[in-house]
C-alpha cells in the first residue's frame, strides 16, 4: 500500500473518532468512569518516520479539548502546535526533549506560555536535558542515564494520571 494511501486512511481526525468510540465502549461495558490519554511519538530515527511523523500527540490533544478524557500527557510530541493547545480543556502535561527537531524546546516553551494563560486548565511542561526525540521509548538499556531519564518521564506520566484521573 502506498504511504499516501495509508496516511489518508489513518488521519488524526479518524483516530480521534475511533478513540472516542473505544472509550465509550469501555465505559459502558466496564463501568469505567475516568480516562487518561498518553500520546507518544515514535518518529525521529528512520527516514519513514522523519517524513511521516506520528500524529498520536495530535490525537491526544484533540481528546483533551473534549469531555472524553480527564487528563492528557504528551511525551516527545510531534505535529502539536500552539493553536492546538489553546483549546485544551483538560489537565495536560507535555514532556519534551532538549534535542528535538519535531518539538524543539522553543516550541515547548510556547506551549507552556499558552497553558500559563489558562487558569482553568492545569498544565505542565518539562524539558528533559540531554535527551533526543523518542527518548522514553528508544533508549539503550546499557545507558544508565538514558534509562533513568525514561523512567523519570514514565513516573511523571503516572503521577499526572494519579493526580487527575480518578
Amino acid at each position: 500500500m502506498p504511504v499516501s494511501v495509508w496516511k489518508e486512511a489513518h488521519r488524526p481526525e479518524k483516530a480521534v473518532e475511533d478513540s472516542k468510540q473505544v472509550i465509550a465502549a469501555l465505559r459502558s461495558s466496564s463501568g469505567m468512569s475516568a480516562v487518561g490519554a498518553a500520546g507518544f511519538c515514535w518518529g525521529g530515527e528512520r527516514s519513514f518516520f522523519l517524513a511521516f511523523p506520528s500524529d498520536l500527540g495530535k490525537v491526544v490533544v484533540e481528546l483533551a479539548k473534549s469531555d472524553v478524557i480527564q487528563a492528557a500527557v504528551l511525551l516527545h510530541p510531534s505535529q502539536v502546535t500552539v493553536d492546538d493547545i489553546e483549546d485544551v480543556k483538560k489537565p495536560i502535561a507535555v514532556l519534551g526533549a532538549e534535542i528535538d527537531k519535531l518539538s524543539p524546546p522553543e516550541l515547548l516553551r510556547q506551549l507552556e506560555q499558552v497553558l500559563s494563560t489558562k487558569p482553568e486548565v492545569e498544565g505542565y511542561v518539562k524539558i528533559f536535558g540531554g535527551v533526543v526525540h523518542g527518548w522514553t521509548t528508544k533508549y539503550k538499556d546499557e545507558d544508565e542515564a538514558s534509562v533513568r531519564s525514561a523512567e523519570e518521564a514514565h513516573q511523571n506520566m503516572l503521577d499526572w494520571f494519579i493526580k487527575f484521573v480518578n
